[in-house]
């Protein structure tokens, strides 16, 4: 029961942000061999001067992700989730590569819920919805 949180300076419109949070969410089915119905996406825009990274290019578009994951995945899948959530940032929105960061914070699958469920430890023989 994922939660992946972005904060960005990017301006999106309505459209943009939910094609985004789709295409995340895929990509997090593919990457982490899940479903997606489960995975939850926030999008917060962000102020000029509200994120810095000490690398950040002239550009002011700057995107962070902080990754609230079950336990269990690889380095490989998460490394390959990053770095394909931040290739679609840089050719959806052309945000310099030195602009993003992506951060993992790994949790037991119980201290993950919905109103519905309780998250269960990741297995990687789990079904997938997508």
């Amino acid at each position: 029961m994922p939660l992946l949180q972005f904060d960005t300076t990017v301006e999106m419109s309505v459209e943009e942000k939910r094609s985004f949070a789709d295409a995340v969410r895929t990509s997090y089915s593919r990457r982490m061999q899940t479903g997606t119905d489960h995975v939850a996406v926030v999008i917060r825009p962000r102020e000029e001067g509200e994120l810095s990274i000490g690398r950040q290019t002239d550009d002011d578009r700057l995107l962070f992700l902080d990754a609230e994951i079950r336990t269990g995945r690889t380095f490989e899948q998460k490394r390959s989730f990053a770095l394909e959530v931040m290739n679609l940032a840089a050719d959806e929105f052309a945000v310099p590569e030195p602009n993003m960061k992506v951060v993992f914070t790994e949790h037991e699958g119980r201290q993950m819920m919905g109103y519905d469920r309780v998250g269960s430890d990741w297995n990687p023989d789990e079904e997938t919805d997508a």
